[in-house]
């Protein structure tokens, strides 16, 4: 099996943990334009779900952002947990996520629109969890699945 491909980043360091799962916003502030490790910080693509795989020593940084500083972290794409058409609930199949809902007061709404899926992207079925845990208000057969990045 293929080691997935890490990235390094900069995230808080009261947030560096392993496996702390997150979604890379970008750049959301001023202080930033002017901080030489800037370029490391913000080298992520907005709107993905990160995890972090590991933590490396000795890179601590000060931040005007975070309270405690900046620590220097493996990151690799995350999994993400989401409700898909039936149809398409097949485990290593490969599919484009769109969304396709405007219901936004439908109970499965943030499983329909979990964060960090990118809409457009192709993700590969991982595993298939099971039905949705709700009926959907639309009236479509959904299942429950893990989409990894591909």
């Amino acid at each position: 099996m293929v080691k997935p491909k890490t990235k390094v980043t900069l995230i808080g360091a009261a947030l560096a943990k392993p496996g702390l799962d997150f979604v890379y916003e970008g750049n959301v502030c001023t202080e930033c334009e002017s901080c030489k490790v800037r370029k490391t910080c913000h080298n992520l693509q907005p709107g993905k779900k990160y995890r972090v795989a590991a933590i490396r020593s000795n890179t601590r940084q000060d931040c005007p952002v975070h309270h405690e500083a900046v620590v220097a972290v493996d990151v690799l794409e995350a999994p993400i947990v989401a409700l898909i058409g039936a149809d398409m609930a097949i485990a290593n199949s490969k599919i484009s996520y769109e969304f396709s809902c405007p219901r936004t007061t439908c109970r499965s709404y943030r499983l329909c629109r979990p964060d960090g899926i990118i809409e457009g992207e192709k993700y590969i079925v991982g595993e298939v969890l099971g039905n949705a845990p709700d009926v959907c208000e639309r009236g479509r057969p959904l299942k429950l699945v893990e989409l990894r990045p591909i």
